[in-house]
């Protein structure tokens, strides 16, 4: 039977089986053993038993560039390409005030629509922007409508944006939003907490915290249903969404449905396994291993807090409790390792995981659904597992 899926090539390297995937999918609820080492593009697969599913590739794999010894994707190699055409200096070569002012992925995905004579944005049904309490004063949060919002309250994803906790903002991060919330039929609730060194550790959590709480509590003022409220991020936000659930858990809050951890910083202190993706990526673009060093000397006032687990959720020391996770990882990203590691781990704490590797594609593809057809296909599988969870319900007090 063919039905267009074929399985992952270490797997079945035994049975001589040529694959032609581009992606690699474990669901949860599927014993993830060894889940780390289908992160490394080099690890052996030998007797994980995990059960994988894998998409056809939206673009031809030939006249392709590598990263890593890894065959970059040609709509990702377009965007990559189009960044490069803008003469930047690296970020980790600069200070964090003129790397905030650099040429970001969003604007090179913006460079590649006004070549094609397409519109940047997507539409959506809806912007405004509200304050609420963060952890030393108000933020701003840009809450996003749904184009099709229907009538009554509307779930509610809380989404933390990337940039190392140092750079980025939410114009950089506006397209992921957008698309989730078309996507998923939900209000996304972006929220600006603060960013290093102006605001170092443990700024960003505690903003990020009393955000989710807060509008978890006031659900009902922006439309939004207080019992389905999931949280989000990429990068620095996947980071900031699981310390969320975490010190929910711990300080007795209100804990969200769902958590949505897009190739998430787990640690900053890689080893062993979790280090093998930034050695084997540590050149990649957008993201390589110098700027992961450069964001975090700036992002910890003490490279001790390196293993605070509101810093390294993967240092946590129970990760019992946690709310579902849908955790989504780039193959040509210095992160992969540390993701799938926190992947297992918390698989390991029973909670309900679902992990995929979208293959070809670097850090950052996410937010690319306008030109990069894997980052459709990732935003379309995220929705699903939040519209899963909201129709589940049941945002609870942890205690």
């Amino acid at each position: 039977m063919d039905d267009g899926i074929r399985n992952e090539p270490a797997v079945l390297a035994a049975i001589g089986a040529t694959p032609a995937s581009r992606r690699v999918m474990m669901t949860g609820g599927v014993k993830l053993a060894g889940a780390a080492g289908l992160a490394m593009a080099a690890g052996s697969a030998a007797g994980l038993g995990v059960r994988r599913a894998f998409a056809q590739d939206a673009t031809p794999a030939a006249d392709t560039s590598t990263i890593g010894g890894i065959a970059v994707d040609p709509q990702m190699q377009e965007v990559l390409d189009a960044l490069t055409s803008f003469n930047a200096p690296p970020i980790e070569s600069t200070t964090p005030f003129n790397a905030r002012n650099l040429p970001a992925f969003s604007n090179a995905v913006q460079q590649v629509l006004a070549d094609r004579g397409e519109p940047a944005l997507e539409p959506i049904g809806g912007v405004e922007h509200i304050l609420v309490p963060g952890g030393d004063g108000d933020i701003v949060v840009r809450v996003y409508r749904p184009a099709d919002a229907g009538d009554g309250p509307l779930p509610l994803l809380v989404y933390f944006h990337g940039g190392g906790f140092v750079i980025a903002n939410l114009d950089v991060y506006d397209a992921a939003p957008r698309a989730l919330a078309n996507a998923a039929g939900c209000i996304v609730a972006s929220v600006a907490y603060r960013l290093a060194p102006e605001a170092p550790f443990p700024a960003a959590p505690n903003d990020a915290y009393a955000a989710t709480q807060f509008l978890i509590a006031n659900a009902g003022s922006i439309g939004a249903d207080p019992d389905r409220v999931a949280v989000g991020g990429e990068s620095a936000g996947g980071n900031l969404a699981t310390v969320v659930c975490i010190l929910a858990r711990d300080q007795g809050g209100i804990l969200p449905v769902h958590q949505l951890l897009v190739y998430p910083v787990a640690t900053f202190a890689p080893a062993g396994e979790a280090a093998e993706s930034v050695t084997q990526f540590g050149d990649a673009r957008p993201l390589n291993a110098a700027a992961l060093e450069w964001f975090g000397s700036f992002y910890l006032p003490d490279p001790a807090l390196a293993s605070d687990p509101s810093v390294s959720p993967l240092d946590t020391a129970d990760l019992t409790g946690l709310p579902p996770a849908t955790i989504i990882l780039a193959e040509i990203d210095p992160l992969q390792s540390q993701g799938a590691i926190y992947a297992q781990a918390l698989e390991d704490a029973g909670v309900d995981i679902s992990l995929t590797l979208y293959q070809g594609v670097t850090h950052e593809f996410f937010g690319m659904g306008a030109v990069v057809d894997k980052a459709s296909d990732a935003v379309a599988e995220a929705a699903a597992a939040l519209q899963a969870a909201f129709e589940g319900g049941g945002a609870t007090p942890s205690a």
